[in-house]
């Protein structure tokens, strides 16, 4: 039995195909109405996703909208691999972590 890769260990064809497979899967469960399925495969993606990028391409002190939230902007502070951490602009001054496949000029 393989061990399975994490992430960071995957190529960039392998995390492609892991992309399209999460993406299948969250549609078929999407169809079927399991919500939280769907959930949980969208953001498996959404982290998936954020290995294909390159942190050195986002900044601490840049804003970026957040992706799927439209409106709401998020300042980073720092990088730590490929998680962003700063704050929502909408007030909540509650630090957070977004996987920067999550970021959008």
């Amino acid at each position: 039995m393989e061990k399975e890769k994490r992430y960071s260990q995957l190529t960039v064809y392998e995390l492609q195909q892991e992309i399209a497979l999460l993406n299948e899967k969250a549609r078929k469960a999407e169809q079927m109405g399991m919500v939280n399925e769907y959930a949980v495969l969208e953001r498996k993606a959404v982290m998936a996703k954020a290995y294909l990028l390159n942190p050195d391409d986002f900044k601490p002190g840049d804003i970026y909208e957040i992706e799927g939230d439209p409106g709401e902007y998020f300042r980073i502070d720092y990088l730590n691999g490929v998680f962003a951490w700063g704050f929502r602009l909408s007030g909540k001054q509650k630090e957070e972590a977004l996987p920067i496949s999550m970021l959008k000029r």
